[in-house]
């Protein structure tokens, strides 16, 4: 699931980190939120993940939550800058 506003700041950014980020929210329909293969991956809380969508300058990270406790559902929270990230 992506929220509206998340949507909005996805087509904003470059098209090789849309296709990653496509990339990433089918691997986690697939197989589940931990995706320990996607660099700089990490849990930032219980039940909240990031890695980074692309390197360098900027870096380009994704930001998604865990919902319902049996990840029935996963809310991408951000996609964006780095230095903009929620944490």
């Amino acid at each position: 699931m992506i929220p509206k506003r998340v949507a909005k700041d996805i087509r904003k950014l470059p098209k090789r980190v849309q296709a990653a980020l496509t990339l990433l929210v089918t691997e986690i329909e697939q197989s589940g939120p931990v995706r320990g293969t996607w660099p700089n991956y990490g849990k930032l809380a219980r039940e909240i993940h990031h890695c980074h969508l692309k390197k360098g300058n900027p870096t380009y990270v994704a930001v998604w939550q865990e919902v319902d406790g049996e990840i029935k559902l996963v809310e991408v929270t951000y996609a964006g800058t780095h230095e903009k990230a929620p944490y």
